[in-house]
């Protein structure tokens, strides 16, 4: 897989100093003419299978309710969901996929003890998985579709969360960010610093 420094023109050392575990970044088109290392119906694939960790996350706007499945799933599972309000997550993608392991080489600046794994996810309108925070910082690439982030504020461990949903979700929250991303386009978000939404995304 051959492709360009994902910060753009931006010197390492400007992305280090100015932004990194500081304050969000986005950078248009950090891969042009991107291709996803797997297509949705790869991801599927999987998520059926035994040695790798992946989740569908459900919500369902008239209840008001969130509802988690950990896989491996069977086929099947997947032609029975709804048009809308889910999202698969497949996790250590690059342990799976050569061409996801030479993705995340590419974030090789930064040390390779902060470097966790490559996670894909695919959403359908509607699909997330709700205003939460994460412990670690992000690079989100986004793969194909178009999908608005938004995001703002810091939280950590103390901060409330509902007791009612299967995944850390806050129950009051107010944006304070928002940015369509097309795809090639990556967003960098600190560690702790809530997202609605190194991740791949690809939506329907």
């Amino acid at each position: 897989m051959n492709l360009p420094f994902p910060l753009g023109d931006m010197p390492v050392e400007t992305f280090l100093r100015d932004y990194w575990q500081k304050k969000p970044l986005v950078i248009r088109q950090a891969f042009p003419d991107f291709v996803s290392p797997v297509a949705a119906d790869e991801l599927a694939g999987l998520a059926c299978e035994a040695e790798v960790e992946s989740r569908l996350i459900a919500f369902d706007p008239a209840s008001d309710s969130w509802q988690m499945e950990q896989g491996p799933f069977a086929a099947e599972r997947f032609s029975s969901l709804p048009e809308r309000n889910w999202t698969l997550l497949v996790q250590a993608v690059d342990h799976w996929v050569p061409e996801a392991h030479a993705l995340l080489r590419r974030f090789n600046f930064i040390p390779n003890w902060r470097v966790d794994d490559l996670m894909i996810s695919y959403a359908v309108d509607g699909g997330g998985v709700g205003p939460h925070y994460d412990n670690y910082d992000v690079f989100l690439i986004q793969a194909s579709g178009t999908r608005r982030w938004e995001f703002g504020g810091l939280y950590d461990e103390h901060s409330p969360k509902r007791d009612d949903a299967p995944v850390m979700i806050l129950p009051e929250w107010h944006a304070e960010e928002s940015f369509d991303l097309q795809p090639g386009d990556m967003l960098y978000l600190p560690r702790g610093l809530v997202t609605m939404v190194l991740r791949l995304v690809m939506t329907a």
